[in-house]
């Protein structure tokens, strides 16, 4: 017999099992398929990760005010470009490990030193709908292998914004005004890391740029998986 506890949720184990034979039943008609090559059974398959793996790092440095340097680790496209799709929308996050250690990687590469780390945030909606902040899982598992910290909570974006995709430059900064807000208390006085997964006007990465140096950052880098050709 269950218990009821007034929520409602006396069956809740029944429900998860009647969840789980649903989902089996939807993956035995409609099987997952890798977002790299569209091999069935996976989201991402060993032969896409393996190329993924092997991908050469070719940093690509960026002057964009008011960044002190900015560069990513390619250019977005190959096998990057579908590695990347597969953790924002298709809950790869696995991808997170390789994809942070190309950070780690590119971070040595070009010299740099820098007291922390901070993930661009999502917005606190368009996280629950995620369920996750890509930018975050990289930026933990790079700063993991740099051992450098990693503050998400030292930037937030408290004023949600509409999508960026198909905007001009000056509609996308139009649109990212005053979206950032930074924790004095963690980013002043310290030279700071921030990371994105893509960068293509980078209206965001300068919106958030500039909440760090309006709490008195010294110095704000930025690192992206891949930048647009622009």
């Amino acid at each position: 017999m269950s218990v009821e506890d007034g929520s409602g949720q006396g069956n809740y184990p029944a429900k998860l099992r009647l969840s789980g034979w649903v989902n089996a039943a939807l993956d035995w008609v409609f099987p997952p398929r890798c977002v790299g090559c569209a091999a069935v059974d996976s989201v991402w398959c060993a032969d896409c990760q393996q190329q993924l793996e092997a991908e050469p790092i070719a940093p690509r440095t960026r002057r964009l005010p008011p960044f002190t340097a900015l560069a990513a680790t390619a250019t977005h496209g190959g096998i990057l470009q579908p590695s990347l799709h597969a953790l924002k929308y298709a809950d790869a996050r696995a991808l997170a490990v390789p994809l942070g250690d190309r950070l780690a990687a590119t971070y040595r590469l070009l010299g740099w030193t820098l007291d922390m780390i901070i993930p661009v945030p999502l917005h606190t909606t368009r996280y629950r709908e995620r369920g996750y902040n890509q930018s975050q899982l990289i930026g933990e598992r790079m700063a993991q292998s740099l051992s450098l910290p990693c503050f998400p909570s030292a930037l937030t974006r408290w004023r949600s914004t509409a999508t960026q995709v198909g905007l001009s430059r000056s509609e996308r900064q139009q649109n990212l005004q005053d979206a950032f807000h930074a924790d004095p208390t963690l980013v002043s006085g310290r030279r700071i890391l921030l990371i994105d997964d893509v960068q293509t006007t980078g209206a965001t990465l300068q919106a958030a740029a500039h909440a760090l140096f309006n709490v008195d950052a010294v110095a704000v880098y930025g690192l992206t998986v891949t930048a647009a050709r622009l």
